[in-house]
């Protein structure tokens, strides 16, 4: 096939704005690649692939970052900036249609997703969130409707958040695992990765880490500074370590050294692709039972779960956690979440709509 990936518009890929849209970006074109098809990325400026996708085309355009779904009330309308890099992208994939098989959706936005019936070429969304606005609820609903098969989620959890007309299609995520090294012998800290933001919930790991007396090292891109400050203030100073947002192959060497991770989300997490860049370095994950995370963590194989928002379960899920051998976890990734499964399951997906 000729695949047209069109990118998030909150930001360029590799710059961390984008979130686990970057990530899956990359390791779902390179795994295209893999498996014979000729892949385009449409993407912000500024953008930059890893070597594994050299063989796929790049397409910039300039415009406006979108606002992200994340940071808006349920009830707030549709909205475009001047010069909307969201317009451009979607101006211009409209005007290359014809030349490929199918096209690729990764934005989680109102537009695209109005666009599906309308197009020549199919138009295929991998839905990136669940439900955080009734506006997106509303277009995927009547996406679901229309061209039910045209839309793909992570977990089923993610999946559920919307009213469907049919049992969703499950991708799953994936991952190049060449890229993680398993780590056995661990430093007695823990770790927290993730955009620094409310909705993650970095505060509920800070105390857990405080009540252990363990140091908490966390990467990220910091989207919210005063929220950052408030949480190291909440703790004792020393608990936290900032290590900012690092590139897959430095993130990997040193989230392995972690005893355990901590994964903290206020809100459905459609997957949790940092769940599992731990536990392919054999890091044992305390979660709380909250989206996608609640699907990937297995109590005793993998990790831990807790009841959400209860920190004082979270405490004993870390100690549970720490606990679990970690061969175990690097194990479970290889058989459900390697780069070359989640491209054949998309794989399937795509052939289905471009006949």
């Amino acid at each position: 096939m000729r695949i047209l990936v069109v990118s998030t518009p909150v930001g360029a890929l590799g710059s961390g704005r984008g979130g686990g849209v970057e990530l899956t970006a990359s390791t779902l074109v390179a795994g295209l690649l893999e498996r014979g098809h000729r892949v385009t990325v449409l993407a912000a400026e500024g953008s930059v692939l890893p070597p594994s996708c050299a063989a796929a085309t790049l397409w910039l355009e300039r415009g406006a970052d979108q606002p992200s779904w994340q940071h808006r009330s349920r009830q707030d309308p549709v909205e475009l900036p001047v010069d909307a890099l969201l317009g451009r992208l979607w101006r211009r994939a409209l005007a290359h249609q014809a030349h490929f098989s199918v096209v690729l959706n990764l934005a989680y936005d109102w537009l695209p997703l109005w666009l599906t019936p309308h197009t020549a070429t199919p138009l295929a969304h991998l839905v990136s969130m669940g439900s955080v606005g009734e506006a997106m609820d509303g277009v995927i609903a009547e996406v679901s409707a229309l061209r039910p098969r045209h839309l793909a989620f992570h977990t089923a959890t993610q999946a559920a958040d919307f009213q469907l007309a049919e049992p969703p299609i499950l991708v799953g995520n994936g991952f190049d695992l060449s890229r993680y090294q398993l780590c056995l012998e661990p430093e007695p800290v823990l770790g927290w990765a993730g955009r620094i933001a409310p909705e993650k919930g970095l505060e509920d790991g800070a105390l857990v880490a405080a009540r252990l007396g363990l140091p908490l090292r966390i990467w990220g891109y910091e989207e919210d500074r005063a929220y950052a400050a408030r949480v190291a203030a909440s703790v004792p100073v020393g608990t936290l370590e900032w290590r900012g947002f690092l590139p897959t192959e430095q993130l990997q060497g040193e989230l392995g050294r972690c005893a355990a991770l901590l994964n903290t989300p206020k809100w459905n997490e459609a997957f949790g692709n940092v769940v599992v860049e731990a536990m392919a370095c054999g890091v044992p994950v305390a979660a709380y039972q909250r989206g996608g995370p609640g699907e990937l963590v297995v109590e005793g194989v993998n990790g831990a779960l807790a009841p959400p928002d209860d920190r004082e379960a979270l405490v004993a899920a870390t100690h549970r956690a720490l606990a679990v051998e970690r061969q175990g976890c690097r194990a479970w990734v290889e058989e459900h979440c390697s780069q070359q499964a989640f491209a054949a399951r998309v794989e399937t997906w795509l052939q289905d709509l471009a006949g």
